[in-house]
């Protein structure tokens, strides 16, 4: 039963982000969005640790484990998480990278979809900047990635979600060099 649970959640998040992605002009982003998901280390994980579909099974994974093997799987293989844009820089270590634009657009869309799905009807244009708030202290992320990311939450926040989405349509048009796209 956990296993459909899961699945059914993860259908729900993966559909809002591709209807979102949609509107930003990232089709195949968002048609391509957390397929890892479905790889038997992150859907077995997730079907074995899933709760009520009110927030990840990767928070309960780590409470049991102290870490999160679906997590670690997830975000090494998903470039719209922040997490995956850190590189060893010599004599600096390891630092973060500031996310290209078509990449940024989909960690929005991810996130406003996430917190769709998990607040439901309690839901509002401002929920993703409050979660935002409350977890940026923890994050380890380029300085400018946050600073954008913030900004276009507040936007959400303050302007709703057309305004969100005209910018981001924009936005996810500039070229930045990504290797290998």
């Amino acid at each position: 039963m956990r296993a459909f649970s899961h699945l059914r959640t993860i259908t729900r998040h993966h559909n809002e982000v591709f209807r979102l992605c949609c509107r930003c002009g990232l089709f195949w982003r968002g048609f391509w969005h957390d397929f890892s998901k479905l790889s038997p280390t992150e859907f077995f994980a997730g079907a074995r640790f899933y709760t009520d579909g009110t927030h990840s099974p990767t928070v309960e994974e780590r409470k049991l484990l102290g870490y999160s093997r679906a997590w670690m799987h997830h975000m090494g293989r998903n470039r719209h998480h922040f997490e995956y844009w850190v590189d060893y820089q010599s004599g600096k270590g390891l630092l973060p990278v500031e996310m290209p634009p078509i990449f940024f657009c989909e960690m929005v869309c991810d996130r406003v979809a996430a917190s769709k799905i998990y607040h439901g009807a309690s839901y509002t244009d401002a929920t993703a900047l409050e979660y935002y708030e409350d977890q940026k202290h923890k994050y380890f992320i380029h300085p400018a990635t946050a600073s954008h990311l913030e900004y276009v939450l507040t936007l959400l926040k303050e302007r709703g979600e057309d305004a969100l989405f005209d910018y981001l349509r924009v936005y996810a048009r500039q070229k930045k060099e990504v290797k290998g796209e």
